[in-house]
């Protein structure tokens, strides 16, 4: 190391403390070293492990190029961020948030089909029956009707079965139409058990009474989902009567039956509704009843309804288009069975 390098060191060392001139002999002469005249050293600064920087060292002006840092996180303005794309939130100024209460589930019900099949009703387990044809035959003109265009306030999805007096089998029909509806393919069907004063269609089946249309139409806070029953069938429904009460017919005839009836005729638009209604020549709910109706069925009971009951309950159905009849209770033909079995069995 020559004369100068060590001199070089010994002030690198000694700065802090003193920064006084230094001399030093080089050939025989003295040479005075001064802190300002290092300046290539404060460039290109000796750096030695764990050694800081002293704080007392000359300000000299660095001639090599600065470092570059990295913006430091903390600094918002050099930082682009998107704006969030979410749809903003809009709420009217000063309105109560809207609760929607929940609805409770559809109740389900199983129906007994094995005893249904034993009662001589429709069912898909029965196979191929001369009753099942003969629903069949019943149903195809009516479910050709069903989506065709009705009377103004008169879907022709309502389907009401009814009869002139009690004992005539129209519940029974009511029953096994419904069921063979919920066999199409394409369709599903609602049973209105819409025999106020005496419902039959829970008792016919099996079932238990419990609430239904009148309960609707009496309790505003009721929705339909709330009264109605799902089947074991899954293409069938029923709505039962409910709660027996004197306003019966003033209740069918309120703007309340209208939406209703309005509601479950177009809430579905691959759905027949069946509703099995009182006689027509007992009481006054089948004529309020029918003013609702698209198609009407009539159910006469062979060698028991009169020509004359049969004519006046027509007459309490003036003003309703589409009338159909069933022949109910027929003696069976001689042989009929055999021949049938023997051409589709």
């Amino acid at each position: 190391m020559s004369i100068i390098e060590k001199a070089a060191s010994r002030i690198d060392h000694t700065r802090a403390a003193a920064p006084a001139p230094v001399a030093v002999e080089h050939d025989g002469q003295e040479v005075v070293l001064e802190a300002h005249g290092l300046a290539p050293a404060a460039e290109v600064p000796v750096v030695q492990p764990g050694v800081a920087t002293p704080a007392a060292a000359p300000v000299v002006p660095p001639v090599v190029p600065p470092v570059v840092q990295a913006t430091p996180a903390a600094a918002p303005a050099a930082r682009v961020e998107t704006p969030h794309t979410a749809t903003p939130r809009v709420e009217t100024p000063g309105a109560a948030p809207r609760k929607t209460a929940p609805k409770p589930g559809v109740r389900k019900v199983d129906l007994d089909l094995a005893r249904m099949r034993d009662a001589g009703m429709v069912t898909a387990a029965s196979g191929r029956t001369s009753l099942l044809e003969d629903f069949r035959v019943i149903k195809r003109p009516l479910l050709k009707q069903a989506f065709s265009e009705g009377a103004p306030g008169r879907p022709n999805n309502l389907i009401m079965i009814t009869s002139s007096l009690p004992g005539e089998g129209k519940t029974y029909c009511a029953i096994n139409l419904a069921m063979s509806i919920a066999m199409e393919l394409d369709h599903t069907v609602l049973l209105v058990d819409a025999d106020v004063a005496r419902p039959s269609v829970l008792r016919t089946l099996g079932l238990p009474a419990q609430r239904g249309l009148m309960d609707i139409l009496i309790d505003d806070k009721l929705d339909l989902s709330d009264v109605m029953l799902r089947t074991n069938v899954d293409t069938l429904s029923i709505l039962p009567a409910g709660t027996s009460t004197p306003r019966a017919t003033e209740l069918l005839a309120s703007s309340t039956m209208s939406s209703l009836v309005n509601e479950i005729a177009h809430r579905y638009p691959d759905r027949v509704i069946i509703f099995d209604s009182p006689p027509l020549l007992l009481t006054s709910e089948s004529r309020v009843l029918a003013g609702h109706m698209g198609q009407i069925v009539m159910v006469v009971e062979a060698q028991g309804t009169t020509q004359h009951a049969v004519k006046e309950a027509l007459r309490q159905l003036e003003g309703c288009s589409n009338v159909n009849l069933i022949y109910n209770k027929a003696r069976d033909i001689p042989g009929i069975e055999e021949t049938y079995d023997y051409h589709y069995g």
